[in-house]
């Protein structure tokens, strides 16, 4: 395709080389006929080179911009040109009035800014004309993730600590998760810069990130779904995150504290696995009894420290004499922090 339109460009650089020899520039110029013939096969290059970023490459790019574009990106980018190539009508009538050339270039100038600005504008404020139009009953919302959601599932924009964590893997399994997880490239930029860390242990983290990846691709039911990077502008990775899932409605799936919290200020559903995980462990209630191994010292003084088999932190008050021995605990109290819950408890006395 490329090959014929390069042959195209070139015959056209022929026939325009040609058309502006027949002005009769060469004409009393000593060695004309080689100077029409380097000036012909000059324009054949000319041709030949660019014809196609002329044509085929800024229609591929705009195909594609067109595909990633949203329905209503889509819809009020084609009212907002048809309102701006108006304004363009109306204000061309009087501007043709004036003499040449200026009364045939000023008004299609005025068209195609009106028309490529007015496209702009619609398409960046969107959401305000959808709202406004909503409110004044011209039209009906239509959420495009809640059909995306009926018909297939939701999109889940995955964070890399995540794919790291290696809890994903056994929740898709469980069935706690369905839809489509959408991993950015980006992602797997970091995954890998990590894996190639010269450090050992964040070298094992990220090559077990990949490694997770992989499984899930291969033997999970829920789709993976690979993304290019969409917003190169944007340097972090937790933004490009952000911004890809605020761009389609999508939500987060993180155990990032931080990112959690700008997700949620921005008005995205986020979905946590810590707070999965603290959410589905069993409940402890002051007075309860446990049986706990203190394992080490606590921070304060005579504290020792244990922990359940769900990885939930005992600390027992006046159990650092009691390291390395299975003791019986009343739970005193239950403190819900942002790292995990965490259980104070007394050595119960017989």
């Amino acid at each position: 395709m490329i090959r014929l339109i390069r042959i195209l460009g070139a015959a056209l650089g022929v026939l325009l080389g040609l058309t502006l020899v027949s002005t009769g520039f060469f004409t009393d110029q000593p060695y004309a006929g080689a100077l029409v013939a380097g000036w012909v096969v000059a324009w054949a290059v000319i041709g030949f080179a660019i014809f196609p970023y002329l044509t085929v490459v800024p229609a591929g790019w705009l195909v594609r911009e067109v595909q990633d574009l949203s329905t209503a990106e889509f819809v009020t980018a084609v009212i907002g040109l048809l309102v701006g190539l108006l304004m363009g009508l109306l204000l061309g009538i009087p501007l043709s009035a004036l003499p040449a050339p200026a009364g045939v270039l000023m008004p299609l100038g005025v068209s195609i800014a009106l028309g490529l600005g007015m496209c702009g504008l619609t398409v960046a404020k969107r959401h305000d004309l959808v709202a406004t139009a909503e409110a004044v009953g011209l039209v009906r919302r239509h959420d495009d993730a809640a059909a995306e959601r009926a018909a297939e599932g939701p999109a889940i924009v995955v964070d890399t600590s995540v794919i790291i964590d290696g809890r994903i893997a056994d929740i898709v399994e469980a069935g706690f998760l369905y839809g489509r997880l959408v991993i950015s490239s980006a992602v797997l930029d970091e995954l890998q810069r990590i894996a190639d860390s010269p450090d050992t242990l964040r070298r094992n983290r990220g090559r077990r990130g990949l490694d997770m990846l992989a499984r899930l691709r291969k033997e999970s039911l829920t789709p993976v779904e690979i993304v290019d990077d969409a917003f190169p502008a944007i340097a972090e990775v937790d933004q490009k995150l952000v911004a890809l899932a605020a761009s389609r409605d999508r939500l987060i799936l993180t155990n990032d504290f931080n990112l959690n919290r700008v997700a949620e200020l921005q008005g995205l559903r986020v979905l946590n696995v810590n707070s999965l995980a603290n959410a589905v462990k069993p409940a402890v209630l002051p007075g309860e009894e446990l049986r706990v191994r203190v394992i080490q010292e606590g921070k304060e003084s005579g504290q020792g420290v244990g922990f359940l088999d769900d990885g939930t932190m005992i600390v027992v008050e006046g159990g650092a004499r009691l390291i390395d021995r299975d003791v019986d605990v009343a739970v005193t109290r239950v403190l819900q922090t942002v790292a995990g819950r965490m259980i104070f408890a007394q050595p119960r006395v017989d």
